[in-house]
């Protein structure tokens, strides 16, 4: 499946749910969504009638939805589900689990980019360690203990040190700890379903692939 070059905020229009592809931009007046809500509303008003979805339909949509808001193709997202449901456990989970662990996602959590996009970048890009050790692959599953952080060198460049000074001042997950000025993070544990803010019911998306 080909890698989706369109503007972000149609998929988020799509889904009906903010996905944050932009970064700041999701959390301003600017965001897509919240401009539509207005109209939204007066549309329910005026008695727009609904759509009804299959069950199917409800799957489908719930699985787009995640796949979007980790901005991975269907290739890539169907791996990692297979991946999920040969471990033991909840395969949900497990899921979850796995597209938290992607190094991309890792270092947009810790804050060192403002959208997995850009963290995806950063990462393709050779600017990130992982235990003193270049890693260019965003798709990287980290571990507890792991150490994420910036290259040397990439610590001067402007983009990250802004990212960083943005990132002193917000909260990283309970699962991970941050040094903003070392730009530079840990995997304390792998995270807990209630860790995770997926805006998902996971269980719609394995009843999906496993139909």
């Amino acid at each position: 499946m080909s890698r989706y070059i369109g503007p972000s905020c149609r998929q988020c229009k799509a889904e009906g749910t903010k996905l944050f592809l932009k970064g700041d931009r999701c959390y301003s007046a600017k965001c897509a969504i919240t401009k539509s809500e207005a109209g939204a509303n007066t549309r329910m008003k005026k008695g727009r009638p609904r759509t009804k979805i299959s069950e199917y339909g409800i799957r489908l949509r719930e699985k787009q939805k995640l796949r979007r808001f980790y901005g991975m193709n269907e290739a890539q997202f169907h791996r990692i589900y297979e991946i999920a449901n040969k471990m033991s456990g909840q395969t949900g989970h497990n899921f979850l689990q796995l597209l938290e662990r992607r190094l991309d996602n890792v270092v947009y959590r810790l804050g060192f980019a403002t959208s997995r996009k850009q963290a995806r970048q950063l990462v393709l890009h050779g600017h990130f360690l992982v235990n003193g050790k270049r890693v260019d692959i965003p798709s990287f599953l980290v571990s507890a203990g792991d150490v994420v952080a910036a290259a040397e060198k990439s610590r001067e460049t402007a983009l990250l040190k802004e990212n960083a000074e943005v990132a002193a001042a917000r909260t990283v997950p309970q699962w991970l700890e941050v040094n903003s000025e070392k730009i530079e993070g840990k995997i304390i544990a792998l995270p807990a379903r209630d860790q995770i803010d997926a805006p998902v019911t996971e269980q719609l998306v394995v009843e999906f692939y496993a139909r």
